[in-house]
């Protein structure tokens, strides 16, 4: 099992005060490395190149987020800002997953977690939102079709945010498949359970409060037979632990147990179909002492 991460992810700051802090990233760091799990291969992440966010993303958008003068911080929605640091913290974020896609296709590890920030799932083609600059699961997709000539990968998204760009990437790309649960009315307003690509997305909204047997039910019933029936040659997941019932931002009220039930669910899928190869990134989660116990639940069950 590998981990990776980089000191960079850490001096990415949005604004002074945001819930997106560098606070998170450090909790999930400390958390993990207190929790004496063994086996864990800690790796630096590196740079993505601007070739491998091309995959997905427009020259224009790459430019708009690595080529702006960088001495001031400024923001570029209500929501997503960036400072001096920002985006190399981006490259890093990005330039993990490719790498553990890497790692994983190349029989290194047969899983990873990438503990990297800022996130990415609601970074469209070209546009930067909801505190995500570069999306980095879906640059790592689509370099796992490209340079390992995978013909099935599978994004699973459980963060309680709709991942709008993850979709917006792959909806016409067949040799993806998109997942995700997600509470209704929540930003982005978007993941209709009518919207199904060309027959790869799939989205399941859940009511405020529904809590852990709502979202049980929803993977098993539905999103998990969906994405069996793929057989995914490799799993990736938009790991967002904002659903946790002490999360400020949604109403969810998931336990960290959930996230442990739905990692060993991902598990015994990519056992069957992709050898055990998962490489996960973290997405949300803005409570900080829940982030840091379902991080680790998280981790503890990808090590099998």
């Amino acid at each position: 099992m590998r981990i990776y991460s980089h000191p960079d992810c850490l001096l990415h700051a949005n604004a002074a005060i945001h819930p997106e802090s560098p606070a998170r990233l450090a909790g999930v760091l400390e958390a993990i490395r207190a929790a004496g799990l063994r086996g864990i291969e800690w790796v630096e992440a590196p740079c993505a190149t601007r070739a491998q966010l091309g995959l997905v993303h427009t020259a224009a958008h790459i430019a708009r987020i690595l080529d702006a003068p960088a001495d001031a911080p400024r923001m570029l929605d209500g929501d997503t800002g960036m400072n001096a640091h920002s985006a190399v913290a981006a490259l890093r974020a990005a330039g993990a997953g490719c790498a553990a896609v890497d790692a994983v296709m190349l029989g290194q590890c047969e899983r990873a977690f990438c503990a990297v920030r800022p996130p990415g799932h609601h970074a469209t083609p070209d546009r930067a939102m909801g505190f995500c600059l570069f999306n980095s699961v879906a640059v790592a997709a689509r370099y796992a079709i490209e340079a390992h000539g995978l013909e099935r990968v599978a994004i699973v998204d459980f963060d309680v945010h709709h991942g709008n760009g993850t979709q917006a990437c792959f909806e016409s790309e067949p040799r993806v498949m998109y997942l995700s649960s997600h509470e209704r009315g929540l930003y982005p307003n978007t993941g209709l359970a009518a919207e199904r690509g060309v027959g790869n997305v799939r989205n399941l909204l859940l009511a405020p409060a529904s809590g852990s047997a709502a979202f049980r039910a929803a993977w098993r019933d539905v999103l998990l037979p969906a994405l069996d029936a793929f057989r995914p040659e490799l799993l990736l997941v938009s790991a967002g632990f904002d659903a946790h019932r002490a999360d400020p931002l949604a109403h969810l009220e998931l336990e960290s147990d959930d996230f442990a039930w739905i990692t060993r669910e991902l598990l015994a899928i990519a056992l069957r179909h992709a050898r055990g190869r998962i490489v996960s990134t973290l997405e949300g989660g803005y409570d900080l002492a829940a982030l840091r116990e379902c991080a680790v639940a998280h981790v503890r069950e990808l090590m099998g």
